[in-house]
């Protein structure tokens, strides 16, 4: 099994999520081969839940990370889940269209791109 997925089970364990019992976790490679990982953390105001795969690109973008290999993905169901919308569109900031997502799916990882599970994303010329 790919190392990046086992970092993103592992990061699983730390969820807290005890309304939706949905427990995930994210593991993010930088360009120089560091590793951050996220896990979910809900809150009773489901708004102010953080998803994994922002907790992992924030702790990267705080420690000065801009560029970014692939991210690996994981449930404690192992159903294959991708990125949100939300996790997606944060990923485009630093990420081009083909920045390699995984998917754990138990057995089975999927491999997506980020520009074929967002086509159309709001860049920086856009706000210009």
């Amino acid at each position: 099994m790919d190392s990046l997925i086992e970092a993103a089970r592992e990061a699983v364990e730390a969820s807290y999520a005890p309304y939706s019992e949905y427990y995930v976790g994210a593991a993010l490679e930088t360009a120089d081969g560091t590793v951050y990982t996220g896990c979910n953390v809900e809150n009773a105001n489901y708004s102010n839940s953080l998803h994994a795969e922002e907790v992992a690109l924030g702790s990267a973008v705080r420690d000065d990370h801009r560029e970014f290999a692939r991210i690996a993905v994981s449930t404690a169901e192992r159903d294959g889940q991708t990125p949100c919308g939300m996790c997606r569109q944060s990923l485009t900031e630093f990420c081009d269209e083909d920045f390699a997502v995984l998917c754990d799916e138990g057995d089975e990882v999927t491999e997506y791109r980020l520009g074929d599970l967002l086509p159309t994303t709001i860049e920086r010329e856009d706000l210009e």
